[in-house]
């Protein structure tokens, strides 16, 4: 009998049949992952676009990245192009001098007097090429001082956008895709069209200052120059959008290669990898991926060298032809041997400087793509900003909800619908329901994480659409089962539960008692200074309940008179959910208490019961209440009572 360990290295050509179902999976996956592409999302746009029409764009993306560049340094912008463009007026001084140096030294006479003639202008020669140098060295300084300023503006002037959207944007997957290819692919964009621009202008100086000495050698050596250097850029241009093209065919699977090798590498399916015996079955998955890949790179290597091949063959006929002209030049006598010499220096720099300046422009279209991707985010964030609200609120003594409805973008269905309730100070309102009844999405209204899509939400009897959600929020503490884990100290951890509040030690161990937390802490390696990520050296990563504990003393430590806990103790021990509802017991006096558990234990002594049904409210009252009606509360606490309950015969 053969095993399912056997089957998995079975080789390519012979799958067994179990393992289609697999290969099925393989393929939806890079599916998946071909339209979630966004390093090659413009691919087919750098394919299919002729080069006529990136030549017609680049007026307008040239504006856009030194307009990037001006925002983030205006100094290093303006000393970057102008030391460029310098650097290439000494390329021409240089080339003309050199003409003269070669005029001399070709001259009739006695070899020490042409070389004593010639002394000027090599002299001259030398200064070029040491400004020349100079200058292009300070020019590569300052670029290289722009670069992190431009990717840094770029990404704090993204996220300075992108923090203040509306919770509900995140719901959409689209959104999420926008923001991921923008702060990924986008970003590293915008470095990358800022330096094409600006080698754009460096190799457009340097072709500008040889097309001004070929121009005053002889007018037609310019145009030849041009037709001799052209087809070489466009076996460059080809080459890489060879390379684009099959790169939008290979990196999914690079993705998926790099995620199985992660899952084997790596300690977080470590343990499961060997429970299974999943060994061999992600090695050969590994395996074919990565011969999968190898035959892509040997093809796209194919192509380029064919691409590189005929660009290379009619770049060697134009240069024939270049020499040809100058050898007719010169024997027509109608170029002295000095010009004819510094022509053909002339023609090898010019040649380099516009094979990189069609391979310039070629980047910088492409950048641009992706650096839309960036404008386009902004736009969609700016028109889903959270409100600023024009009144600052005191803490509430009273909230009500009259006929609150919120449908997700894109349900079908709303996830709430036409709620009303009134929770006063001193209160406690437990929401109680079956999984997706409502119950987290009204906690985030009455948190003023949503804005719900129908209805009004009062605070003492004022509308919070007047006020900003971020002054209402400094009123209301949330512990949520859905926590960050922050690569923080853990008295960091707990201090940015109210960031702007001075806050001394015995306030973090205050906090951390209340939670249970505080013995956990000490036990840390280093205390309250321990680093919770093991990413980083030295760092330690807390186990789900006492990440639980810490998100719970964060909450505590904001200490705000609107409490809002959503499922506080799932990942908690009996002991530290004691510890926990004991807080949330006393003071009740001086707040306002959400409360969402399915352990209906904990809601016995809340004010109001609410429960949800399909985004409804179905019930309401206190526990007495709900019990003594025998409806959908009562039925949902008997049974879990039942388990606590040892049946003996």
């Amino acid at each position: 009998m053969t095993t399912s360990h056997e089957r998995t290295v079975l080789p390519p050509s012979e799958p067994a049949s179990t393992s289609e179902a697999g290969e099925q999976d393989s393929h939806d996956l890079l599916i998946e992952f071909e339209a979630d592409n966004h390093w090659h999302k413009f691919t087919a746009d750098m394919v299919d676009t002729r080069f006529v029409t990136v030549l017609a764009r680049l007026p307008k993306l040239m504006r856009l990245a030194f307009g990037m560049a001006w925002k983030a340094s205006r100094s290093n912008t303006i000393a970057t192009v102008v030391l460029q463009i310098a650097s290439g007026l000494f390329t021409a001084f240089g080339l003309l001098a050199t003409q003269n140096v070669l005029t001399h030294l070709f001259a009739s006479g006695l070899t020490k007097d042409k070389v004593t003639a010639a002394l000027p202008s090599l002299l001259l020669v030398m200064a070029a090429a040491v400004a020349r140098g100079t200058l292009s060295t300070a020019a590569g300084y300052a670029q290289a001082r722009l670069k992190p300023r431009v990717r840094n503006a770029a990404e704090h002037h993204l996220l300075s956008v992108t923090s203040n959207v509306q919770l509900s944007a995140y719901d959409t997957d689209s959104y999420a895709d926008a923001l991921d290819r923008a702060r990924n692919r986008g970003l590293h964009a915008v470095e990358e069209l800022v330096n094409a621009s600006i080698d754009l202008i460096t190799n457009t100086a340097r072709f500008l200052a040889v097309a001004v000495t070929l121009l005053a050698i002889h007018p037609l050596l310019l145009p030849v120059l041009i037709l001799a250097a052209l087809p070489e850029g466009w076996g460059a241009v080809r080459a890489a959008r060879a390379e684009y093209e099959a790169s939008n065919r290979w990196l999914a699977r690079a993705r998926w290669s790099w995620t199985l090798g992660h899952q084997l590498a790596y300690r977080r399916h470590a343990p499961e990898v060997r429970a299974y015996n999943l060994r061999g079955y992600l090695l050969g998955r590994f395996k074919r991926l990565l011969d999968q890949i190898e035959a892509t790179e040997l093809q796209v290597a194919r192509e380029q060298t064919v691409a590189r091949i005929i660009g290379g063959s009619l770049a060697g006929i134009g240069t024939a032809g270049v020499y040809a002209l100058l050898a007719v030049l010169l024997i027509g006598g109608r170029l002295p041997l000095a010009a004819a010499v510094t022509a053909v220096f002339a023609l090898q720099t010019g040649g380099s400087a516009l094979r990189n300046l069609i391979y310039n422009v070629n980047t910088t279209f492409e950048s641009g793509l992706y650096v839309g991707d960036i404008q386009n985010t902004e736009q969609t964030t700016l028109a889903r900003q959270e409100r600023t609200g024009r009144t600052t609120p005191a803490a509430p003594a009273e909230i009500r909800l009259e006929n609150i409805s919120l449908t997700y973008e894109g349900a079908g269905k709303p996830a709430l619908e036409d709620v009303t309730l009134t929770i006063t100070r001193g209160q406690t309102l437990a929401l109680v329901g079956e999984n997706g009844s409502g119950k987290s999405t009204l906690a985030k209204i009455i948190g003023a994480l949503y804005e719900p899509t129908a209805g009004v939400m009062l605070w003492d009897g004022a509308d919070t659409q007047q006020m900003a959600p971020e002054a209402m929020r400094e009123h209301i503490a949330t512990v949520s089962q859905d926590f960050a884990r922050w690569p923080f100290t853990a008295r960091e951890t707990i201090r940015i539960g109210a960031e702007t509040r001075p806050a001394t030690q015995a306030d973090i161990e205050s906090s951390a008692r209340a939670a249970e937390a505080h013995d956990m802490i000490l036990g840390l390696p280093d205390g309250y200074t321990t680093l919770l990520d093991t990413a980083f050296k030295g760092g330690h990563d807390p186990s789900q309940g006492q990440w639980q504990r810490l998100a719970a003393a964060r909450g505590f430590h904001r200490d705000a008179p609107v409490v809002i806990c959503d499922e506080p103790s799932a990942a908690l021990d009996p002991r530290a959910e004691h510890a926990l509802f004991q807080y949330l017991r006393k003071g009740t006096a001086e707040r306002i208490t959400v409360l969402i558990t399915h352990r209906l234990a904990n809601v016995r002594d809340a004010d109001q019961i609410i429960v949800l049904g399909h985004g409804r409210i179905i019930e309401h009252g206190d526990h007495e209440q709900l019990m003594a009606k025998g409806g959908v509360y009562a039925e949902l606490f008997q049974l879990q009572a039942a388990g606590y309950l040892t049946a003996r015969n």
